[in-house]
């Protein structure tokens, strides 16, 4: 072998290690796939639908509502919700409306006729939502495990934003 046979080879693998850390970067801080599971977030997202979760944006960007976000739960369960309520805000679903500080909120995102229990956030024990923590809710608010069951979710306990429904293709959806 001669001495140039030696530097391509050690170039080839050098590119190879760095693709593989590349890749081993992007999928461990920057993008991952998911699957909804259930039909928590109906009509909007269905179960066994694949997604893209962009795990990177909220370092560079605030929360804000409606983001359709993927959360941790019980250790090792994931859960997809919408956020609704941000710090510092009061939060009432009065009659199947939303009130966000004693304002009435349009959901453009939820079916018509939903029946479901009223909701303050005093249930909660708060008056408002506190620093780094916040509402979310299922778009199916009559069939949702959320933050009317679980609580508020802390900054800390969200993965990232649903950037892309990926599957069904014929279905394909930015978020």
């Amino acid at each position: 072998m001669d001495w140039l046979s030696i530097k391509e080879f050690l170039l080839d693998t050098l590119k190879y290690i760095v693709t593989i850390i590349l890749i081993l970067f992007i999928v461990l801080y920057v993008v991952s796939i998911t699957q909804v599971v259930g039909n928590s977030m109906y009509p909007t997202l269905k179960d066994g639908e694949v997604l893209i979760l962009n795990k990177f944006i909220y370092n560079f960007k605030d929360i804000e509502r409606e983001d359709i976000i993927s959360l941790r739960y019980a250790d090792t369960k994931y859960l997809i919700k919408r956020v609704i309520g941000l710090p510092g805000e009061k939060i009432e679903i009065i009659n199947n409306k939303l009130y966000i500080n004693d304002k009435e909120y349009q959901e453009d995102y939820l079916k018509n006729n939903l029946k479901y229990k009223d909701f303050y956030l005093k249930d909660l024990g708060y008056d408002k939502i506190p620093k780094d923590m916040y509402l979310v809710l299922g778009d199916n608010r009559e069939n949702s495990l959320d933050s009317r069951k679980i609580g508020l979710i802390k900054k800390s306990e969200i993965n990232g934003k649903i950037l892309l429904r990926m599957w069904p293709l014929n279905k394909i959806k930015f978020f």
